[in-house]
């Protein structure tokens, strides 16, 4: 049975996904991800979804471009109308191609969201940001520079490097916090972070501000951008900073799948 998955907030509020639309978006993702034209039965095992549905879809797709059919091995991969889509994304920054989403849990969770490029020589940079409208908020200036090691970014960015814990604690050392936190704490929540996607810093780097973070990584899992949600201590009942930080793990996974592409395996035709 093809039944497409939907979150209970989505049940709750009335917001219901298409199921012939989700479909759709399974198999074009699908197909992204794989090195070779591929059969319907191979995209249907791939994807979890009946072989007549996805036949069906296939069938529309191709009449509509977004995806080409091989008849001499009966096999589908990736239309012209994809292409005719991405090229509207050609020239577009990273920057702008995240902000959407920054602007949207800003106001989702009403409060500061920021975007941090993570350098090659070891900081994190402050590259964009969205606010709500709350009257008050925190304020952060772009360009903003730390070590990336530091903060909840930091915590997140370490679980990504798996340093030696010698080495980690060297680095550790060496960072400096309004309210330093212990190297045992800052390893456990490092840990932590390694588990969850996501990190959190109550009042360390800064005295009066929660941070949550998660981290986009790139094709070999190194970081690349970390996503920030900032706010004022008190201003939101604990039980937030768990679902905002479950949020900004989906977001980081969503954006290093679309700007650094997994490699995929090469599968059976069919």
């Amino acid at each position: 049975m093809d039944t497409p998955s939907s979150s209970p907030e989505r049940e709750a509020t009335g917001q219901r996904d298409v199921g012939a639309v989700v479909h759709a978006i399974g198999i074009l993702r699908h197909l992204s991800a794989t090195t070779a034209p591929l059969g319907v039965a191979a995209i249907a095992r791939g994807t979890g979804i009946s072989v007549s549905t996805c036949f069906n879809i296939l069938r529309t797709l191709t009449r509509a471009r977004f995806v080409s059919f091989r008849e001499a091995d009966k096999t589908y991969a990736l239309g012209l109308a994809v292409a005719e889509l991405a090229a509207g994304f050609l020239g577009v920054s990273h920057t702008e191609l995240i902000r959407p989403e920054l602007q949207r849990l800003a106001q989702k969770y009403d409060m500061l969201i920021v975007l941090w490029r993570v350098t090659e020589d070891g900081h994190i940079v402050l590259i964009d940001r969205a606010h709500s409208h709350t009257a008050v908020r925190v304020e952060m200036r772009m360009g903003l520079r730390l070590p990336m090691l530091v903060g909840a970014v930091g915590r997140c960015v370490a679980a990504a490097l798996d340093l030696p814990e010698a080495e980690l604690r060297h680095r550790f050392e060496a960072l400096r916090w309004q309210t330093p936190p212990s190297f045992e704490s800052y390893l456990a929540d490092m840990r932590a972070a390694r588990e969850n996607g996501w990190s959190m810093d109550a009042n360390h780097l800064y005295r009066g501000l929660i941070t949550v973070a998660a981290l986009v990584t790139d094709q070999k899992g190194q970081p690349r951008f970390g996503l920030s949600g900032i706010t004022i201590s008190a201003q939101h009942p604990e039980e937030v900073f768990p679902r905002l930080g479950e949020e900004l793990h989906e977001v980081a996974i969503q954006t290093g799948r679309a700007l650094f592409p997994r490699p995929a395996a090469n599968p059976h035709r069919e």
